[in-house]
């Protein structure tokens, strides 16, 4: 790794990118660099998959609800497993079984035998998965990132890392598709879980703690939840989240009707779509790598909750294909820092006892709460129109935000007396 120590000392003088430092961390970084844009290049061509398959609205928001409803009842469990068992092993476990998924489906479409139900029972088994999958990754921060002083740095690199890949990833997925099908797509996610894998079984991590006497399951997910409530800004800032992941985040699984039927493009336009919001998700991923105050977060969060909501209002009846370009990068920027600056507080006024759980339940907010609102505005969005129903969401996202704004000078009293 000597090629690297230059690289790294100049890497640790920044404030950007000062948690890069850590050996561990720099390790799943680069792994993630390698397989998150196999993400959403699969994500592309699974959208226009089922829109071919299909030409139902109704059923993109089926496949959504399948992919991420297991968040919802498993996330919660697997946070209570993130407080007990060993982080690493599970990653290793979860990230294994997705890239089998993805190979499968890949398989699947090359010679030619996909059915919609194929596609509906990996979505499910995938979902469950990654309800493992993120808390004991949230979890894992602490284990990579040893100095605290360091996790906001590191919470808002994944944010950097990941809108990188959907920044990357879609316009890519979006050319495959149109070129080859969306197999290969499939087989290039599938591949790229490797890099993941080699990384994790790469680090030195430190050795386990002494054991803890835990209480039974329910009792200890019941003591998360009690904690989770009593805590002002934890309970704030769930709520907030929950509630954008209900109305808003199902905007995404629509992106197909929109690049078709609205803007009358193809997979490309797709992938373009998809970019915008990646572009502008980056754009705020950045800054929020070069914050370093927590007091100010809350207003950020509400300021940024009224970009997400005013995007997605302007994009709904936008039939103009750079307007809804530009809205969408806005609305993409509001997107990540509303839900990136949520998981920095988290993070960072956490008791290590409960982080597993209270990540859990972050992670349950803004994935189990998505497949339910992607089932109901898929229903709402088959009579009543995918422009006026993503509309409805707008409006109702930015009644939250108004909601949230009210309740920020407890939260920053409350940051305060835990800092």
């Amino acid at each position: 790794m000597r090629f690297w120590e230059p690289i790294q000392h100049r890497l640790s003088t920044l404030a950007i990118a000062k948690s890069l430092k850590h050996r561990n961390y720099r390790l799943y970084f680069l792994g993630q660099l390698i397989s998150l844009p196999g993400n959403w290049i699969q994500n592309i061509a699974l959208g226009w998959l089922v829109y071919r398959l299909t030409d139902s609205a109704f059923l993109l928001g089926v496949v959504g609800f399948a992919g991420q409803i297991p968040s919802l009842f498993l996330t919660p469990l697997a946070g209570v497993f993130a407080d007990r068992i060993n982080r690493r092993k599970v990653l290793i476990i979860t990230q294994s079984i997705s890239m089998v998924i993805a190979l499968c489906i890949s398989a699947l479409v090359l010679t030619g035998q996909i059915k919609i139900w194929h596609i509906l029972v990996s979505a499910a088994l995938n979902g469950m998965a990654v309800a493992f999958d993120t808390p004991f990754r949230h979890a894992f921060l602490v284990n990579m990132v040893t100095n605290k002083s360091d996790l906001q740095n590191a919470v808002a690199l994944n944010s950097t890392l990941f809108n990188t890949a959907r920044f990357v990833g879609p316009p890519i997925g979006g050319f495959l598709v149109a070129l080859s099908g969306e197999g290969i797509c499939f087989l290039i996610n599938g591949l790229s879980y490797i890099a993941v894998i080699i990384s994790l079984l790469s680090m030195n991590l430190a050795s386990s703690r002494e054991p803890v006497q835990h209480a039974s399951l329910l009792k200890d997910l019941l003591t998360g939840l009690r904690y989770a409530h009593k805590e002002l800004p934890i309970r704030f800032l769930l709520t907030m989240v929950i509630a954008t992941s209900f109305l808003a985040l199902p905007f995404q699984v629509f992106m197909p009707v929109f690049a078709r039927e609205v803007l009358h493009g193809n997979s490309q336009t797709l992938g373009f779509l998809t970019g915008a919001i990646g572009a502008g998700a980056l754009t705020g991923a950045f800054f929020l790598a070069t914050r370093t105050s927590l007091v100010t977060i809350p207003r950020v969060i509400a300021i940024s909750a009224f970009m997400f909501s005013g995007g997605l209002m302007i994009f709904s009846v936008s039939n103009i294909y750079l307007l809804s370009m530009f809205v969408l990068m806005v609305a993409g920027f509001g997107m990540v820092v509303e839900f990136a600056s949520s998981n920095t507080l988290l993070q960072t006024i956490v008791d290590d006892g409960m982080r597993g759980r209270v990540l859990s339940l972050y992670s349950m907010s803004f994935m189990g709460f998505t497949p339910l609102g992607s089932l109901l505005t898929g229903s709402i969005a088959e009579f009543a129109g995918v422009q006026y129903t993503l509309f409805g969401a707008g409006v109702a996202c930015l009644i939250g935000a108004f909601i949230f704004l009210s309740k920020i000078k407890v939260i920053q009293q409350a940051i305060q007396f835990n800092s």
